[in-house]
Formats: structure tokens, C-alpha cells, sequence
């Protein structure tokens, strides 16, 4: 009798074959699939290609794909439509890609976390530009704040500009979990 019989329905077991249609079903190469669970691409490969069973987590994260295999689309990280991303994280989770074009006052986004006081604009999915610029602000220290000229000349900043400062802080808040990473 296996240790969860009666719990739960999760297979004991998948095979290579198993794993191979699975990644075909979801349109993923090795590795993209292999992107996708977090595990190595000899890994994937071996699965695929081992007559034995397979065993372990992989066995439920099977069985969700199977049944739910949209799922994977929300995990899939949007084509960069504009030169400027920023990744809004909580700790080590996306909450939200936004894509920027600062020239052409262009902005889009796509939220990954399901509690919209995660999200970089709340339960906004279209944000306009001057959403993304309060956002950016948002992330910064005030610009009427005390002293800030030297807080400027110590980061090393000309003058107060929101992208620049996150570029040096990550949009780091005191005791605030969330951060910005930028990809231009």
C-alpha cells in the first residue's frame, strides 16, 4: 500500500512517453519544458527517454498539466513588445512584467500574482503612461523630500529622475518586500 493510498489521486508513477506527450501538448521544447519545471535539460531528456517509471514530484505536476494545460500559459513570461522591462517582484515571485517604450509614452503590462495588492497598478490592466510614471515615483523617495539633493549627489544622480533612482535602489522601500528589476 503506498503511503498516500486513500488521500489523494495523484499517479504513483509517470513514464518517459508520459513526459514526451505531455511537453508536446503544451507546444514546449525540452527546454523550454525544462525552463518551466525547473530542472536540468539532461534531466527532461533522460525522462524521455527511460523505460522506468518516474517517480516523485513530477508525478502530480503531471497530473495538474494533464488536466489543466492552459495552466502553463500563465506562467509564460510575455515577448517584449517595447525596450524597457521591469520586473515588479515580492520577494523572489513576479507580480508583474511591464513593458515600456519612455519615447512613445507607451506602456504594457501582465500581472502573474492572483491578489491585486500584489500587482505593480492594482486590478489595472491597462495602465496609461502617467500610471507607469506614478508607479515609478511610487517606488522612490519623495521628491519634496528633506535633504534629497545629497541623497541625489550620493547615488550619484543629476537630478530627480524615478527610472534613474530605481536603476540604484531596485525600488527598494524600508521594510517592503517588493523590488523592481530592470532589463533594457
Amino acid at each position: 500500500m503506498r503511503e498516500n493510498e486513500g488521500i489523494f489521486i495523484t499517479p504513483v508513477s509517470v513514464t518517459g512517453e508520459d513526459v514526451k506527450q505531455l511537453r508536446t501538448k503544451l507546444q514546449m521544447t525540452q527546454r523550454e519544458f525544462s525552463a518551466f519545471i525547473g530542472t536540468s535539460l539532461p534531466t527532461v531528456e533522460r525522462w524521455e527517454q527511460s523505460k522506468k517509471e518516474i517517480r516523485g514530484p513530477l508525478t502530480l505536476l503531471y497530473e495538474i498539466l494533464v488536466r489543466f494545460p492552459d495552466y502553463a500559459e500563465r506562467f509564460r513570461v510575455p515577448e517584449k513588445v517595447f525596450p524597457l522591462r521591469l520586473w515588479y517582484m515580492h520577494k523572489k515571485t513576479v507580480c508583474t512584467v511591464i513593458d515600456a517604450d519612455l519615447l512613445g509614452r507607451r506602456v504594457r503590462i501582465r500581472n502573474y500574482h492572483p491578489n491585486v495588492l500584489y500587482c505593480a497598478f492594482g486590478n489595472e490592466t491597462q495602465p496609461s503612461f502617467e500610471d507607469f510614471e506614478a508607479f515609478l515615483e511610487s517606488r522612490c523617495f519623495p521628491r519634496e523630500r528633506d535633504k534629497m539633493k545629497l541623497m541625489l549627489k550620493e547615488m550619484d544622480i543629476p537630478f530627480y529622475d524615478p527610472l534613474m533612482i530605481i536603476e540604484k535602489t531596485e525600488g527598494r522601500m524600508e521594510e517592503d518586500a517588493f523590488w523592481i528589476r530592470l532589463e533594457r
